[in-house]
């Protein structure tokens, strides 16, 4: 009873917000790194599609600076508020502090009609809460997932879920994410399914490939691994027993190479530079910017990472993904068969991967299963979604899986 009479209140609310009047919008959306940036692109760009009913204003905290910078040119995106918050070697108490006293500074200038925030990100949270201090109503993209360990990832689920707490609309990728909200009190009427934005920017991304040679892309034939790490949890002893499974695969197998995306911390790339660097089949790189990235995820034989995005992405170009975590957020490409769950122990690095080098079955039963995050019309179910809360359409959109 608590949570619904809390919708209908954010309901006056927001109806107060858009002057019940025909006038654009104010839409905000706030984001600070590179995987939030390619899934909140789409739906800024479906709201520019619509001048008449809506006014974007593009919030970042630039919790990534380089990663994210590299992002926005890509889809042609210039931030109305930059808040500049990177430090090196930040810690999450520096990054929630800064980052909420800058966006309080631009709340108290701009008061927009609906603060949208993506993921699980300390700006996501940070972004919800500022507009919370505000009382103004906020939409969740990409709500709903969940692994029930609040330390695994650390400190992304947490995050999701005090945005869930704080939000208003919901926008869930799939209908587990959907469920995961309603066992959690969230109102079914507040909860939009709406697939990934992942998948809208990967299939803009991918049609507009292949990359030119200035790209920095290596050489990108025969059999290849693809690697990118950077979750805290993994920091330290877990990090170096991927990096030790990943010579032993170099080792066992003469014809295969490795590529590996070093992220830019640098807590992550001590460990990666002290156990690979040397080795001749190794290739270790900078964070290639997202469009060579996809070519990168194209080309790969397998790919191991304990990204969340890359979960989503690598299936819909049919590579294969193995996840070097305890547990996923995403459990619908484990039981899709288009990942699977690894963790971070040496021997079993290598036998997974092993198994998926030598039997060609397995693979192809992998890079052949269904993608079930999306269908490329995320971005225009959200908008559609804030047009039906403010009241702009008398329609509720289509759910994703329908």
């Amino acid at each position: 009873m608590r949570a619904r009479r809390h919708h209908h209140d954010t309901l006056a609310r927001k109806q107060a917000l858009a002057g019940m009047t025909d006038a654009p919008l104010a839409i905000m959306t706030v984001f600070g790194t590179r995987p939030e940036a390619v899934k909140m692109a789409p739906v800024i760009q479906a709201l520019r599609a619509r001048p008449g009913e809506f006014r974007p204003i593009t919030v970042v905290t630039a919790q990534h600076r380089e990663m994210l910078d590299q992002v926005l040119r890509l889809f042609h995106i210039m931030p109305d508020h930059d808040l500049n918050v990177m430090q090196p070697e930040q810690s999450l108490a520096e990054i929630t502090v800064r980052a909420l006293e800058g966006l309080d500074r631009v709340l108290r200038e701009v008061r927009p009609a609906l603060v949208l925030v993506q993921g699980d990100a300390s700006s996501t949270f940070v972004g919800a809460l500022a507009a919370f201090y505000h009382s103004l109503p906020i939409g969740h993209i990409e709500a709903g997932l969940r692994t029930s360990n609040k330390y695994h990832p650390f400190p992304e689920e947490m995050n999701r879920r005090m945005t869930t707490s704080l939000a208003d609309l919901h926008f869930a990728p799939t209908a587990w994410a959907r469920d995961n909200l309603l066992r959690e009190a969230i109102p079914r009427d507040a909860i939009y399914v709406t697939g990934n934005t992942v998948i809208d920017a990967l299939r803009q991304v991918a049609a507009a490939g292949p990359f030119p040679p200035e790209a920095g892309l290596p050489d990108l034939d025969g059999r290849f691994l693809l690697v990118e790490t950077h979750r805290r949890e993994n920091w330290g002893d877990p990090q170096r027993q991927i990096c030790l499974a990943l010579r032993d695969l170099l080792d066992r197998f003469a014809d295969l190479r490795l590529i590996f995306s070093v992220h830019r911390n640098p807590v992550v790339r001590r460990v990666v530079y002290g156990v690979m660097e040397g080795h001749p089949r190794a290739l270790l790189m900078e964070p290639p910017d997202y469009g060579p990235f996809v070519q990168l995820m194209t080309r790969a034989t397998l790919i191991l990472t304990d990204s969340g995005g890359i979960q989503e992405e690598a299936p819909a170009l049919g590579t294969p993904v193995l996840v070097l975590r305890q547990t996923t957020e995403r459990p619908e490409g484990v039981a899709a068969g288009t990942v699977r769950l690894v963790g971070t122990d040496r021997e079993r690095i290598v036998v997974e991967v092993s198994h998926l080098l030598t039997d060609q079955d397995a693979y192809r039963r992998m890079a052949t299963a269904v993608n079930p995050y999306g269908d490329g019309q995320a971005s225009r179910r959200i908008v559609e979604a804030i047009r039906y809360f403010f009241g702009r359409s008398s329609t509720r959109p289509e759910e994703f899986g329908t």
